[in-house]
Formats: structure tokens, C-alpha cells, sequence
């Protein structure tokens, strides 16, 4: 490797985008066309850095397949950073196995990092977590520790606990440090935000407070019955009642959640579970069997009883009965919630992210989009979607349940 190569490397290696640049600029050859893509990468460029990277691949020799494996682990790092969650995991699980076939363990262990970021992001934790013990940090150098711990506290947030992610973003940030790349110490502080920002909204005896996320946690903790927007769930202690795919029971859940320990009058219920203007005999029929259903849901936690105007909530064992829903609710607060971690999203990433269609997705983008509550740049595949509004909202945290299939 020339002196020139060895130069621009170590200055991406260092975070100097722009002196790696200047170094390998106009050179064809494949680790200049390599590095070029990496620099393009760091500047934000994600278009060129993506062809760039593609020419370099093909440019390496047949015994070149190291450098080649590393051009598409680099590749599926810009995919990842362009929230293109669709691209081929099967081209970077064989990159990551011939680099260890190799013994190249350090870019191994990126393309695994890699692969981990992405089922965090789809919301797949359980697989992220298993695949994220089987990765030793040791060996890693500065900068790859800090992406390391930047995942162990995204799982302990997802998970709720935030003695644990606050402990690795702390690691996360020492490491960084020592590596010395202000765009990662920038990525660290961004997360460590998320802690102390407003992450759900909490609704009590007709009164609301912004919570915390350690808030969330003790409260979930506790022994108040919950009724959680955020997830579509009822659950008191460890008993859970998902409601996703029931959006009228919910609907009626939170209702008498709200009002809770007052009762709520029958049309009131009618007009919010059915969107009933006037409360027909017909309304009320379907009433009494949809609170039917309720209260076999509800049977572990809560029960509904009668009242003369009405229904109301009276809970078993809790004391208290809570609502917990999104800082700033919306109705494609799926969407918003992604698109609040300042990243640019593509449609794809999103449906993935969410379990919808990417029919469901789109037209979401597009009322928001008229709405003015997020902005779009780009054409065809390249779209890209950000959000300027919820500033200071850890709203990615409570990731709220998939949109409803068509």
C-alpha cells in the first residue's frame, strides 16, 4: 500500500474526512475509489459514497476478497446511516464470514455491530441482544467500543432501564474521547439527551405531567394499573394485556382510564370507540357486547361495572389507574417517532421498522408531509423523509405499535 493510501487511512481512521480527500481525490484505483466512498460517507454524501464504494468492489482483484468484503460492510454502514433498512443482509453476513475466514476480527466485529444496529432498529430486541452477547468487546479499539456501548444503552432504553444505559453511555463516551471523532462524541451526547428529555406523557384523575424516561420506568414499576398509548397495552405488576390489533377495546380501556374514578356516560363512549355522532339503539348495542369483551380482557386486572349514566373502571388490586401515551400525540405518531431521531428515513426503513405496508407508510408521509410536520428531499429511491418539529422529545423510546395493515 502507497504512502498516499496509508495517509488518507489513517486520517478517516482519525475522522479527517476532508484530509483523506485531499490525499486520494483524484485517483481511480480501487482503495483511492474506496477511501473516496468512505470520506463521502462522512460528509453526508450517501448517494456518491454508495457508487463510489460499488466501483471500488469491482475494481479489487479475485484475490482481493478482504478488500472487497470490507467496501460492502462499508456499504451496509451507509445503508444503515440512510436508514435503508432493506438492503441485502445475506451480501454482509458472507462479508463478515470471509472476514474472519481472513482473520480480520476487528471488521468482523463492525459488520456485526452493523447487523445489530439494524434488528434494533426494526425493533427486533431479543435477536439484537442475542447476537450483541455473542460479540466480544474486548478486543475492540476506541472507536468501535463506543459504537458497541452506543447499542448496549439503545437496548437498555428500549428495555427500560436506565441505570444500564446510562452506565454504557457513559463507557460509550470515554471511548470516544479516546478515539478522538467528534462525530461519534456528537452521536453519544445525542443519546445521553434522550435520558433526561420528555419521553411519554402521563394522564392521572384528570391532570397530565411529562415524564422521563426513568419516570416511565418506575412507573411501570409500580403498583399503578396502566393503560399504555404507547404500546396499546393494559398491565398491572407483570401481567400484560396487549391491545393492537383491538383497536375498540383499547379505545374504551383508555376512555375509562381517563375518567377513572369517575364513570363515563354511554354516548361519550359510543362517539370515541365508534366515532358515532349520535348514539343509536344500534350504538348501543354493539356498547354492551364490545364492554363485554373488555371485561374478559380486562378479567386479571380491572373489571367494568354499570352505572346508571354510563361505565366505569374499578381495578382489582391497583390503587391508582393511569393513562401513559406520547409527549405529543398525533395520528402518525408511528412515523413521527421514528423520524424524530434526526435521521433521514427512507419509505422502505420505515415500513420496516413499523410492520406496515409501504402503502400505509407513504400515505402517512404524505398527509404530514401537507400537514408541514415533516420534509422530504430527493427523487425515486433516493427520497429521504426528516422531521424539524418534536425537539427535545425522546420519542423513539416508546415506539408506539405497528400501523394497521390495509
Amino acid at each position: 500500500m502507497d504512502s498516499l493510501i496509508t495517509a488518507a487511512a489513517l486520517a478517516l481512521a482519525s475522522g479527517d474526512a476532508l484530509g483523506a480527500l485531499n490525499r486520494v481525490a483524484l485517483r481511480e484505483d480501487a482503495p483511492a475509489l474506496a477511501l473516496r466512498g468512505i470520506a463521502m460517507a462522512r460528509l453526508g454524501d450517501f448517494v456518491r459514497a454508495k457508487a463510489l464504494l460499488r466501483r471500488a468492489a469491482g475494481a479489487f482483484g479475485p484475490s482481493e476478497a478482504v478488500a472487497r468484503a470490507r467496501c460492502i460492510v462499508a456499504e451496509a454502514e451507509i445503508a444503515l446511516a440512510s436508514r435503508d433498512l432493506r438492503w441485502p443482509t445475506k451480501a454482509l453476513d458472507a462479508a463478515r464470514a470471509t472476514l474472519d475466514k481472513h482473520g480480520d476480527r476487528l471488521n468482523a466485529a463492525h459488520a456485526r455491530s452493523l447487523e445489530i444496529r439494524r434488528l434494533l432498529l426494526i425493533g427486533q430486541l431479543d435477536e439484537a441482544e442475542q447476537r450483541l452477547a455473542a460479540l466480544d468487546p474486548g478486543p475492540l479499539p476506541p472507536a468501535s467500543r463506543a459504537v458497541y456501548e452506543l447499542i448496549v444503552a439503545g437496548l437498555a432504553m428500549r428495555r427500560l432501564q436506565t441505570k444500564a444505559a446510562r452506565a454504557a453511555l457513559e463507557r460509550a463516551e470515554h471511548a470516544a474521547r479516546r478515539a478522538g471523532i467528534q462525530e461519534l462524541i456528537a452521536e453519544i451526547e445525542q443519546a445521553s439527551r434522550a435520558l433526561t428529555a420528555p419521553a411519554a406523557r402521563l394522564i392521572s384523575r384528570g391532570g397530565e405531567q411529562l415524564l422521563q424516561l426513568a419516570d416511565v420506568e418506575a412507573l411501570l414499576r409500580s403498583d399503578a394499573f396502566v393503560v399504555d398509548a404507547c404500546r396499546l397495552t393494559m398491565r398491572h405488576g407483570r401481567v400484560v394485556v396487549p391491545l393492537a390489533r383491538r383497536p375498540v377495546l383499547f379505545s374504551l380501556a383508555r376512555s375509562l382510564a381517563e375518567a377513572w374514578p369517575d364513570d363515563v356516560p354511554r354516548g361519550t363512549l359510543i362517539a370515541q370507540a365508534f366515532r358515532g355522532k349520535e348514539a343509536d339503539e344500534s350504538h348501543r348495542a354493539r356498547l354492551r357486547v364490545e364492554i363485554g369483551r373488555l371485561r374478559q380482557a380486562m378479567q386479571p386486572l380491572a373489571e367494568v361495572t354499570a352505572t346508571k349514566a354510563g361505565f366505569a373502571l374499578l381495578p382489582i388490586r391497583a390503587q391508582e389507574v393511569v393513562v401513559l401515551t406520547q409527549p405529543i400525540e398525533d395520528e402518525h405518531a408511528a412515523v413521527l417517532a421514528c423520524l424524530a431521531d434526526g435521521e433521514a428515513w427512507s419509505s422502505s426503513g420505515l415500513s420496516l421498522a413499523l410492520g406496515a405496508s409501504q402503502r400505509t407508510v407513504q400515505r402517512a408521509l404524505d398527509e404530514l408531509l401537507v400537514a408541514g410536520k415533516v420534509q422530504a428531499f430527493g427523487r425515486g429511491p433516493a427520497r429521504r423523509w426528516t422531521c424539524p418539529l418534536l425537539p427535545g422529545f425522546a420519542t423513539t423510546l416508546l415506539l408506539p405499535a405497528s400501523l394497521p395493515s390495509e
